[in-house]
């Protein structure tokens, strides 16, 4: 049976990422949700996949692990998921490059937990508030140059440049951080997308005891 492989909805950035992609391609899949224990402790995802880490999508014969891997698979059954105009479609991949490679500040400082609602750290790491700046940045940026004719980073179409940033969107939103005008109508863009309402309302379905301390304790 074809399926995608992810970790609890709550905690899990990359299966978030690895989930969109699937689902604006339309890929006939089901999902198949592994309750996370915390990084590496969970054997379940070790024994189906290959790099022992989720998402992991299996595909009419095609087997894809890691997240920006599983988008551009996605992206081959639906282009739109990249720009189709070249200078924007370069600026995409640079952007998604860019959010899967880096900003590990914002990742340790942030955790992505949905059940968090607008609620600050006591005390917001130096470099994690300057990725924060340059995540800012750039949204503005790509915005003003590319994404006129739509809400989203390039326009009208959710492309595979903000399925690497939704997760950071989400983020943003539990933790209340404060944006610029122009990125923080974006983040509200994002949240508003049909698959994201779902993705949120999946995951507050999901067992009380799945819920790991060392997420819900962050201050």
């Amino acid at each position: 049976m074809d399926r995608l492989v992810i970790g609890t909805r709550r905690y899990s950035s990359w299966s978030l990422r690895g989930w969109l992609a699937v689902r604006c391609a339309g890929l006939d899949v089901a999902d198949e949700v592994i309750a996370l224990r915390g990084a590496g402790q969970t054997s379940e995802i070790h024994a189906i996949s290959p790099n022992a880490m989720v998402p992991y999508l299996e595909h009419q014969g095609a087997k894809v692990w890691e997240s920006l891997a599983i988008c551009e698979y996605c992206a081959e059954i639906a282009p739109s998921l990249w720009p189709s105009d070249r200078l924007a479609r370069a600026a995409a991949r640079s952007l998604a490059s860019e959010m899967h490679a880096g900003f590990r500040a914002v990742r340790q400082a942030l955790p992505m937990n949905l059940g968090r609602h607008s609620r600050p750290l006591t005390i917001m790491p130096a470099e994690a508030q300057s990725e924060i700046e340059t995540i800012d940045r750039l949204w503005r940026v790509t915005r003003t140059e590319f994404g006129s004719s739509g809400p989203y980073l390039f326009g009208a179409d959710f492309t595979n440049a903000d399925i690497m940033f939704a997760p950071v969107v989400s983020r943003f939103t539990s933790y209340g951080v404060a944006l610029s005008p122009v990125a923080d109508a974006y983040r509200a863009a994002v949240l508003d997308h049909p698959l994201m309402r779902e993705w949120q309302r999946l995951a507050a379905l999901e067992p009380v005891g799945w819920q790991l301390e060392r997420y819900e304790s962050v201050i």
